[in-house]
């Protein structure tokens, strides 16, 4: 096993994070990080600035996305490592995924508009700029701007969350195309943050079962969305099902997020890193 401290899940501008790709480079370098890969959200219109500024910094890059996916009336999370990000099926497909984003936003803003919270939809575009790629979180940055809430915590729980005034459901793409997509790019699907969702133990087998069959090879065990107790329970099925384990903080912002990137701990040493599956496209030059 190869010891990195590998950060292969943040998110910069381009999605939902606040800091640019270039900014992002600077930082993962600055904080320790030995290998670094940007995963916003169902976009990859940053990995040519994010891997030019990491090589410029001699930090080895691999490439990167996170695509929001339905499973069971549920929204889950595949990050794709490795991939070729001029793969036609994988930019197709990121499209389509993406296109729903804007309407889903501008019914959220009329929820919230209802409950006595007007221009949401406007304020929030301000925090995203891209209506292709507006989300709760940026929805969240202006209800805590404008003083409506105290932090992202209270406004998922009061506005955002499912059956609250400004939850609109999306049904994203389904788990066998977006796994398909990144294998046919010639990368890897690894299940992102897989405490995060709300699942029965029967669920969760169903979400791993299923995306095992589909050719999925790897999930996040060590990840800023995880308790440490929460580490050695995603450690057991990444064995029980040949998978390898990934790590990253999920980084988005330095006033929000609870882990900074280069800040996790190491991976067990019985574990499989996603890395060695990817040891070809991992880019250094």
């Amino acid at each position: 096993m190869t010891i990195l401290n590998a950060d292969l899940h943040c998110h910069s501008t381009v999605s939902d994070g606040t800091l640019e790709p270039e900014i992002l480079a600077e930082r993962a370098k600055t904080r320790g990080v030995e290998l670094w890969s940007l995963t916003d959200h169902d976009e990859i219109g940053g990995q040519q600035r994010a891997r030019t500024a990491a090589l410029a910094l001699g930090l080895p890059y691999l490439t990167g996305v996170e695509i929001s996916v339905t499973f069971c009336n549920l929204t889950v999370h595949i990050v794709g490592l490795g991939f070729d990000p001029a793969n036609d099926a994988l930019v197709r497909g990121l499209e389509r995924t993406r296109g729903g984003r804007g309407e889903r936003a501008q019914e959220m803003g009329a929820g919230l508009a209802k409950v006595g919270i007007p221009g949401a939809y406007e304020g929030a575009l301000k925090y995203a700029g891209n209506p292709e790629l507006i989300s709760r979180t940026h929805f969240a940055r202006f209800l805590v701007e404008t003083g409506v809430c105290r932090d992202n915590n209270e406004v998922f729980r009061k506005y955002l969350a499912d059956g609250k005034p400004g939850f609109v459901p999306h049904r994203w793409a389904a788990l066998g195309d977006a796994v398909r997509w990144i294998r046919e790019a010639g990368g890897v699907a690894v299940i992102a943050h897989p405490a995060r969702y709300d699942q029965s133990p029967t669920q969760e087998y169903a979400l791993f079962s299923e995306f095992k069959a589909h050719g999925g090879q790897g999930v996040e065990v060590v990840c800023g969305s995880h308790a440490a107790s929460e580490y050695p329970k995603y450690a057991e099925l990444a064995l029980e099902f040949g998978l390898a384990a990934s790590r990253g903080s999920d980084f988005h912002s330095p006033d929000e997020s609870r882990i900074d990137l280069g800040d996790l701990p190491l991976l067990e040493g019985r574990l499989t890193p996603v890395w060695e599956l990817l040891a070809d496209r991992i880019q250094t030059a």
